[in-house]
C-alpha cells in the first residue's frame, strides 16, 4: 500500500466516529421525525381508489391524487375527513394521528370506497 492510500485509510475511521457522534447529538435526527413524516399514496382512476386499503403508520399522511379524467372526492364515511371535488390531477391530503380503521367513499360515486388502515 502507498503512503498516500495508507494516510487516506487512517483518517476514514476518525471521521466517520466524529460524524456518527454529531449525528448522534443532533435533534433533528430523531426516530419520531421518520415515523411522522411518511407518507403514502392513493391513486383514483377508472372509478377506482388504489390500492383499495392502505395501511400506514400513525403519524403518516396520505395523499389521495385524481388521475381519472372527471372529479371524485374522498370521505371518510366517520366524518374523519373530507375532501373538496378534486379535478383530473388535484390532491387532497389527511395526517392520521391516531391508529385505527378509516373507511371512505366517493361522495359523487357512492360505489367507489377504500379504507385506510393506521397501526
Amino acid at each position: 500500500m502507498t503512503r498516500k492510500k495508507v494516510w487516506v485509510a487512517s483518517l476514514a475511521a476518525p471521521v466517520m466516529i466524529a460524524t456518527l457522534l454529531l449525528l448522534a447529538g443532533s435533534p433533528s435526527v430523531t426516530a419520531t421525525d421518520q415515523s411522522s413524516a411518511a407518507t403514502a399514496g392513493v391513486k383514483i382512476d377508472n372509478f377506482s381508489f388504489g390500492p383499495q386499503t392502505l395501511t400506514v403508520p400513525v403519524g403518516a399522511t396520505v395523499v389521495w391524487t385524481n388521475r381519472d379524467d372527471i372529479p371524485h372526492t374522498a370521505v371518510s364515511t366517520d366524518g374523519v375527513f373530507k375532501s373538496k371535488v378534486m379535478d383530473t390531477d388535484e390532491k387532497f391530503s389527511y395526517t392520521f394521528a391516531k391508529a385505527g380503521t378509516y373507511p371512505y367513499y366517493c361522495t359523487i360515486h357512492p360505489k367507489m370506497t377504500g379504507q385506510i388502515v393506521v397501526q
